[in-house]
């Protein structure tokens, strides 16, 4: 058995083969010890770590169970993050989220924030590690909020990333304001369910998917209550799915917010949109 025999396990089960590469040197690091560095100074590996990475592959190619399931962790703007099935993976596209939130928080000189929807606390985690934020992380899931609490452990962000079980803002306090509302909520309509990569069906459905054909009531629910609990000139920030960007900037004028801001990633496509309370 080759590294490249079980990066042919991957490829022949129709993983794409720079995905499948990619996912080869994750396995290869996390179950074998061995590096990029390793590969290319052409080290040798053990028959019985091989034959564990193997396995790992075999796992992968007949199930299609996403790779950050099968190491327990996914990379997140330079952290790992515990994963497992009642978390939504970490896309990279949530990284623009999180960088234009600490954006607006620097320049408005914001202190608190609130993370709806949590999942793992990737944002809530790297909202508080990279501004001067305490960010409370809202999750309806304990699963999810045990992970959430895990990770925020593991980056030392103890008082300052903060997990409570709430549905949306039921367990926020009469007395609570915010600056700073931050949610990647579900946008996939459940109608779109069997169209999705095998890999995304791993997620948690409470995390994906909506009731209605447009993905946005989320957003109509957040946008309705957040100017209860946001300070004047607070923001809400959103994630946002491949077409909804109208639709969501709809929804938060309607309910009061000024000076939305739309921003695109690097494929052009309309990926996080903002606005401000002026109440």
């Amino acid at each position: 058995m080759s590294i490249h025999e079980i990066l042919k396990i991957l490829t022949d089960a129709g993983i794409e083969p720079n995905e499948a590469d990619a996912e080869l040197k994750i396995l290869l690091e996390n179950f074998a010890n061995y590096s990029v560095k390793d590969i290319i100074l052409g080290n040798k590996l053990t028959e019985e770590r091989l034959k564990i990475v193997k396995e790992k592959a075999e796992i992968r190619a007949k199930t299609r169970q996403p790779i950050q399931h099968i190491t327990g962790f996914a990379d997140f703007m330079g952290k790992k993050f515990i994963v497992n099935p009642s978390v939504l993976i970490p896309r990279d596209e949530t990284e623009i989220l999180v960088r234009k939130a600490v954006e607006i928080i620097k320049k408005n000189n914001f202190h608190t924030a609130l993370d709806v929807g949590t999942g793992s606390g990737c944002i809530a985690c790297m909202v508080a590690k990279l501004s001067d934020c305490q960010i409370i992380g809202l999750d309806i899931s304990s699963d999810a909020l045990n992970t959430a609490l895990d990770n925020a452990s593991r980056l030392n962000l103890f008082n300052k990333a903060i997990f409570r079980k709430s549905d949306i803002f039921s367990n926020v306090k009469p007395n609570e304001k915010f600056d700073i509302i931050i949610s990647n909520p579900p946008y996939i309509p459940v109608s779109q369910k069997e169209i999705l990569q095998k890999e995304v069906r791993f997620d948690p459905e409470t995390a994906l998917f909506t009731q209605d054909e447009k993905g946005v009531e989320f957003y109509e629910k957040i946008s309705a209550n957040a100017p209860k609990i946001l300070n004047k000139n607070g923001c809400l920030i959103f994630e946002i799915g491949l077409g909804q960007a109208k639709y969501v900037q709809e929804i938060m004028h309607n309910n009061g917010f000024k000076n939305i801001e739309i921003t695109k990633d690097l494929a052009g496509i309309e990926r996080v949109i903002c606005g401000f309370n002026p109440c």
